[in-house]
């Protein structure tokens, strides 16, 4: 595959896929158009056209297949007439259920100019090719996702009796030997398959009856449309600035985005929990990693719960097609920008998942498809695992909108003012966080109470003895629930580590939740966050700054019950300058941008290293996170870097350079590795810039676009091109 994805596309509009299949010599591309109308989420419709590539065999025999299916109450069948030769003209199909009322699916005739494979075979007199297949099943509920297995089943029994009536040595040529049988009647899945030879073109059009005008009578028109409204919508709000304000960064910068967007999904399904509360998960105990593996592995209090529903933006359609908590927050400060009404919609669907006590599970794997893609050891989740607060970034974004005396863009969308709304009313804002602020409050002190740090019993000397955190859920090798997974840190595991980024991530969290509370005018609660900020911030600094390393490390104990730093100068480091709890004046700012500097520590041609070059575990093991270069904590620093070199201060200057030279980095080394392998990776490599791991990864790897978007800065740190 060359490349597959979304050049443009809006999840209000609709939008341009194309798929290079190079292996098959076949580009695909399907132009979407969603029509808004009626109760029932409006009709849509699919134009699909094959183009053979530059190196195609002639002729290029194509075939392609499609099917629709319904589960639950509800009804779906086909309208054609049965024909064991298959059906010439329009597939009918016609359906009902609660939630989309009455619709009719069309799969159109083809254009005059498409072609089919010609009578070659005896085989042609029984199942010409030219006309369209269809066949129908009747598949229990649950288990429609299983349909290209059935698609396969159904071809079975075709090449089984083509083989039996021809033989192995006179068989049909493939394109005709890899069929479903003509066979319409009841079902509750319907399969379409149509043959090509060369290029080839038809829609898919599906029209709800309480939407009135069908779309068959201007999908021309309204695709033309949602082409235009996209392009304009795009240029005044995520369009990049100098320097990359060029026709190829555009296109990419489309492309990216589209794909974040177009990952945009509705998941419904039950979810594996482990409620056992075993004692072992308490972690109190030296060896306490072997302990909660035993307790694991009993099983004990595994069970089904839900069923559940997520709306939500995936890391990777094809590779991780499921709810991820702390990638979430990053996927959705890019959407903020161009649909809040989309974003907090997901935020609140997030926040509908808590439980009484007020955890959210960090990997929202929901029902059998979900769980099909996971090992079974992910699969179940654990109430006292907690995952980074990254919707939390949200709320701060919401804030800062309705907060700015910048003047909204208008654009030629007709649903700017839904798109915005929460942006152009104060009142509308005000009372979504009130309407949300209970369960925030309650997953804001599950996270205070249940990763709690211990200072008290190791006599640490620190301002307050409450603000010290340690993550659950660890194991010798691994930290998981951090998100950064073999990121090396003190061994053996201890009960009383405390870590640096987990501190930091409370921190942003509290600043947060501080702001809501003023913003909704709830000051009491207020004035009980800014205490536990400013306890927190006075915290990072006594329990976690290392005098002699010039760095902020994790806390452990050591064999003599003393608390001592253990430092692997990273990302861990800077946590505290990544999450925006590090001012311009702090006398520890020289020495964390020294280190994400000094190309011999962090810094990278490519950004910002995830592990020090000197450390001694830099590039090993797994080297997960171990070096590469990570898109969402890249994009942490550069928005520091941008504050720094913003306001008053003896670092403005540095930070100024730092910022310039970092963005055009990460920016360069994406667009390069798209360019290169026309996706977009999960990490880059810091010294060749290679894309690594998932490809396709248009999660958080999409924050290049706000990077893009992010303001040049000149000489004096004064904004050249683009605004805050």
């Amino acid at each position: 595959m060359a490349g597959y994805g979304w050049d443009e596309y809006d999840v209000r509009l609709g939008g341009h896929q194309t798929i290079h299949d190079a292996e098959n010599k076949i580009d695909i591309t399907t132009e979407f158009v969603k029509i808004p109308g009626g109760q029932h989420g409006g009709s849509w419709a699919v134009r699909v056209k094959g183009r053979p590539r530059e190196d195609a065999p002639e002729p290029l025999i194509s075939t392609v297949l499609f099917y629709a299916g319904i589960e639950g109450f509800g009804n779906l069948k086909v309208e054609n007439e049965p024909d064991d030769l298959g059906i010439v003209g329009n597939i009918n199909i016609a359906g009902s259920s609660n939630e989309l009322g009455e619709f009719t699916m069309q799969i159109t005739e083809e254009l005059e100019s498409n072609s089919h494979p010609p009578a070659t075979h005896p085989s042609y007199n029984d199942k010409p090719m030219d006309r369209t297949m269809v066949a129908s099943m009747q598949v229990p509920d649950g288990g429609i996702w299983q349909a290209k297995s059935l698609v396969f089943t159904l071809m079975k029994g075709e090449i089984d009796a083509m083989i039996a009536e021809y033989g192995q040595d006179n068989a049909p040529p493939p394109w005709a030997t890899f069929t479903i049988p003509n066979k319409i009647e009841e079902g509750n899945l319907h399969v379409v398959q149509k043959v090509f030879q060369g290029a080839f073109e038809f829609d898919i059009i599906y029209s709800s009856s309480s939407a009135g005008e069908q779309v068959t009578c201007g999908l021309e028109d309204a695709l033309r449309k949602a082409k235009a409204t996209f392009t304009d919508r795009f240029s005044k709000l995520l369009s990049p600035n100098a320097p990359f304000d060029k026709s190829r960064y555009q296109a990419f910068a489309k492309s990216m985005f589209s794909n974040l967007v177009g990952g945009i999904g509705y998941f419904y399904g039950d979810v594996v929990v482990d409620r056992s509360h075993a004692l072992e998960y308490e972690e109190e105990n030296e060896g306490f990693w072997e302990e909660t593996a035993a307790a694991r592995a009993r099983q004990d209090g595994i069970r089904l719960e839900g069923p559940s529903e997520l709306y939500t933006s995936i890391p990777s359609r094809p590779f991780f097609p499921r709810g991820f908590l702390w990638d979430e927050g990053f996927h959705l400060l890019p959407i903020a920008d161009w649909d809040m009404d989309v974003t907090l919609k997901i935020v609140q669907s997030w926040f509908n998942l808590i439980d009484e006590d007020g955890w959210i599970a960090r990997e929202q794997i929901l029902g059998p498809e979900a769980r099909s893609k996971v090992p079974q050891e992910f699969t179940v989740q654990y109430p006292h695992y907690a995952n980074p607060p990254t919707l939390f970034l949200i709320f701060e974004s919401l804030i800062d909108k309705i907060d700015s005396k910048t003047p909204i863009h208008s654009t030629a969308d007709p649903l700017d003012d839904i798109r915005n709304s929460h942006v152009r009313s104060r009142d509308l804002a005000i009372d979504y966080l009130k309407t949300l602020y209970p369960l925030l409050k309650r997953h804001y002190f599950w996270f205070r109470k249940t990763q709690r740090g211990d200072v008290k019993s190791y006599d640490r000397d620190a301002f307050s003895t409450k603000e010290a955190y340690r993550w659950r859920g660890r194991t010798q090798d691994h930290v998981l629930t951090s998100g950064l997974d073999d990121y090396p840190r003190p061994q053996p595991p201890h009960p009383g580590e405390l870590h640096t980024d987990l501190i930091s991530w409370i921190g942003m969290m509290t600043r947060s939740i501080r702001r809501i509370a003023e913003t909704i005018g709830a000051n009491d609660d207020a004035k009980e966050y800014q205490s536990y900020e400013t306890a927190i911030v006075r915290n990072i600094d006594d329990l976690h700054w290392n005098k002699e390393e010039q760095t902020y490390c994790d806390a452990t104990i050591d064999d003599e019950d003393e608390s001592v730093h253990v430092c692997h100068k990273g990302y861990i480091s800077i946590f505290p300058f990544l999450t925006g709890l590090l001012p311009a004046d702090s006398p520890r700012l020289e020495a964390v941008l020294d280190l994400i500097f000094d190309p011999e520590e962090l810094w990278s041609p490519h950004g910002i290293r995830s592990l020090s070059k000197s450390d001694e575990h830099y590039g090993t093991g797994e080297n997960y996170w171990r070096s590469p270069v990570w898109m969402p904590l890249n994009y942490l620093a550069l928005k520091s870097l941008l504050n720094i070199a913003t306001s008053p201060g003896p670092h403005k200057k540095q930070a100024a350079k730092m910022y310039s030279e970092l963005r055009i980095n990460l920016v360069k080394t994406v667009f390069d590795e798209w360019e290169r392998t026309g996706f977009a990776w999960e990490q880059y490599n810091p010294d060749t810039g290679a894309g690594q791991r998932t490809q396709h990864f248009t999660g958080w790897t999409s924050l290049v676009v706000k990077i893009m978007r992010m303001p040049e800065l000149g000489a004096n740190a004064d904004i050249v091109h683009g605004e805050l």
